[in-house]
């Protein structure tokens, strides 16, 4: 199954690429008030409806397989976290008693030799 979550990165990837560039290619809503003084509609490759309708329809197609993918890519990071889990990979516990930090705080000062000398002296 990781060839699948491979080609799935891949395709997201991709779709990422697309959808930035279609973004950037579509005029805005105020660009149409050019076209009153001399730009011919009639003349464009998309038809005299201009290329608005086919790009935005090819960025909602890209849109919905985006988030396709982002979905399939969470449920795949989701199992694999649960295999992790059932790995036996170790999970670190701070559960340790008062006593036994007083302990081990004896010891590191017992292995620097230093004591209190590491202490700031107190300010008057």
């Amino acid at each position: 199954m990781d060839w699948v979550e491979t080609l799935v990165v891949v395709l997201h990837v991709v779709i990422a690429v697309a959808l930035v560039g279609l973004v950037l290619i579509q005029q805005g809503k105020g660009a149409n008030a050019g076209a009153a003084f001399g730009g011919g509609a009639s003349q464009t490759v998309f038809g005299s409806e201009g290329s608005s309708s086919f790009l935005v329809r090819a960025t909602t197609l890209l849109a919905i397989v985006f988030f396709v993918t982002s979905f399939s890519l969470a449920v795949f990071a989701k199992q694999r976290a649960e295999v992790a889990g059932e790995a036996g990979i170790p999970v670190v516990q701070e559960s340790r008693s008062d006593a036994g930090q007083a302990e081990s705080e004896a010891a590191d000062e017992g292995e620097t030799g230093r004591g209190d000398e590491n202490e700031l002296p107190e300010l008057e």
